[in-house]
């Protein structure tokens, strides 16, 4: 027996009554109680379910949803077959996000592919180098920086690195090729990139970077 169920709401009724009005064997005053009980049962679990439905902890289902679109709006849809908890861990990551930082990029693109990207920012001596520097210039490493461009960053985004299409090998493998039997299919890309579209990559980056910035977006 649980709080608020049929057999808990009987016995607080029941209780309610005189012992001396009826005696052990009750059927008929059991029977009408029981009635009452069922009906209590389903508006105690609807007021269980209905306090649920404020916190973000404990939400579930649309409401869930509904949570999400009263803070993102429509910027952090559930994913297709998405459950609650997994939902509910990505609102709270987007709620105590990182935001307006070079590490933020980084963090969100990681979460969203697992690799990091590639940024260069033309103003930050850090990534060009420069003239006389000690490990970066000309002929060692770094990219060309430029200073009239202060508030803009390249960033190169890698995709997930996948596992391939089940039974179907790549070409110059021992097993297949031309001529070659594995399985009578070409792959395409979106057998293998997952459900992480251009569009989500380029809205994750949009809401973590700064205000006033322009951030140049390269996908590979």
């Amino acid at each position: 027996m649980a709080i608020g169920d049929n057999n808990d709401q009987f016995g607080r009724l029941k209780r309610l009554l005189p012992r001396s009005w009826f005696g052990d064997n009750s059927p008929v005053i059991d029977a009408l109680l029981r009635g009452f009980a069922s009906v209590n049962a389903q508006l105690y679990a609807l007021i269980a379910y209905a306090k649920c439905q404020t916190r973000v902890n404990t939400a579930t289902d649309g409401w869930l949803d509904m949570i999400a679109y009263d803070f993102f709006g429509n910027g952090l849809p559930r994913r297709p077959g998405q459950s609650d908890d997994s939902y509910r861990a990505w609102i709270k990551v987007n709620l105590f996000r990182e935001k307006a930082t070079r590490k933020a990029i980084v963090l969100v693109v990681r979460e969203l592919t697992g690799r990091d990207p590639l940024i260069i920012e033309p103003a930050n001596p850090v990534d060009t180098g420069a003239y006389g520097g000690p490990m970066l210039g000309y002929g060692v490493a770094g990219s060309y920086g430029s200073l009239s461009m202060p508030y803009e960053a390249f960033v190169t985004v890698f995709r997930s690195a996948g596992d391939g299409v089940a039974d179907v090998a790549g070409y110059r493998t021992p097993t297949a090729g031309y001529h070659i039997p594995s399985r009578a299919v070409y792959a395409s890309r979106h057998m293998v990139d997952g459900d992480i579209s251009d569009t989500d990559i380029y809205a994750a980056i949009d809401s973590v970077k700064m205000c006033g910035t322009r951030i140049w977006v390269r996908i590979q």
